[in-house]
């Protein structure tokens, strides 16, 4: 059975696809609201759907949320600062801060001992890691737009993130070394929404709008699992199923089996798919960005007329199973 979370006439959406907005036990889960002016961090019953206040005074990074492997604790962004929220107690601490910065959504590793996130502080880009007790951290740099850093599910000590625009695919220790692209390719080749094919440590990945692919984390071997327009992806634990959505186009929400490439239809979903990149099959270029008077990134910026807003978007979302 398929019904609503939540209404009214504020946008209310859960975190970054890659994480889960679940709570443990799946009756109760977090999303960002802007029903207090700006954007702020929420808890509801599924059963009851009783509503609860997370966060207040400054606005968090609306799809920075990450629940903590502990189960007790969230962890969001601020302007350029980490902060640790209590769910019993509400108590907030702030593990780093990063003057004159922007961060991204954050990553927790599979121990919850390090957090990553993407940074944007004036021409400068990359990554910033720390310890989730605040007691050591680092800046990565990188010459481009960095998006969507995610913690190896097996090898802490790994993280992949994204680049902006094409390659996209990249790799590197948290404490700096072994930068890596792990695949070539340019504009023409509309790579996104790569994440990690559950606790396989491989990486699975759109070829908008073509094909479904998986990548070995080690040799770098890929395979296409299918050809279909396969969008926003969320593998399950043990990546034998891929959730996914789909545009241009729309056919509702589909079970992808990992192996075979079978599809199961689960729902329509009647989003209204917004988005004009998404009609296209290569990167948004400078007369893209000119034609959407968009002076940022359209990775960026969730609002661009190039790119999906979410609120509108059938984005799929990975569950704690």
């Amino acid at each position: 059975m398929i019904r609503p979370v939540t209404d009214g006439p504020h946008i209310n959406h859960p975190t970054y696809f890659l994480q889960s907005s679940f709570f443990p036990g799946d009756r109760e889960m977090f999303f960002t609201s802007y029903r207090t002016g700006d954007a702020q961090l929420f808890e509801i019953s599924l059963d009851s759907g009783e509503t609860r206040q997370l966060t207040r005074g400054a606005p968090i990074h609306p799809y920075s949320a990450a629940l903590h492997p502990d189960g007790a604790t969230l962890v969001v962004t601020r302007g350029g600062e980490l902060w640790a929220v209590s769910r019993a107690t509400l108590e907030e601490r702030r593990i780093f801060a990063f003057a004159g910065a922007q961060l991204g959504e954050c990553s927790i590793s599979p121990d919850g001992e390090w957090l990553t996130a993407a940074f944007a502080a004036n021409s400068a880009r990359g990554l910033v890691v720390s310890r989730f007790d605040g007691s050591w951290s680092t800046i990565i740099p990188f010459p481009r737009t960095v998006i969507h850093p995610q913690f190896h599910p097996l090898e802490c000590g790994w993280i992949e993130f994204s680049g902006d625009p094409a390659p996209r695919m990249h790799r590197v220790r948290r404490d700096g070394t072994g930068l890596e692209c792990l695949y070539q390719h340019g504009n023409d080749e509309f790579i996104v929404h790569e994440t990690f094919l559950g606790s396989t440590g491989d990486l699975v990945f759109t070829v908008w709008p073509r094909a479904l692919r998986v990548m070995d984390w080690t040799t770098r071997a890929m395979r296409t699992i299918v050809d279909y327009n396969a969008w926003h992806i969320a593998p399950d634990r043990a990546g034998r199923r891929i959730l996914c959505d789909t545009n241009h186009p729309d056919e509702g929400l589909q079970i992808i089996d990992a192996q075979s490439g079978a599809r199961q239809p689960l729902c329509l979903t009647g989003s209204s798919n917004q988005g004009s990149q998404w009609r296209k099959s290569s990167y948004a270029l400078a007369e893209d960005f000119a034609q959407a008077r968009n002076t940022l990134s359209w990775m960026e910026n969730a609002v661009a007329p190039t790119s999906s807003p979410s609120p509108a978007a059938s984005t799929p979302h990975r569950s704690p199973a």
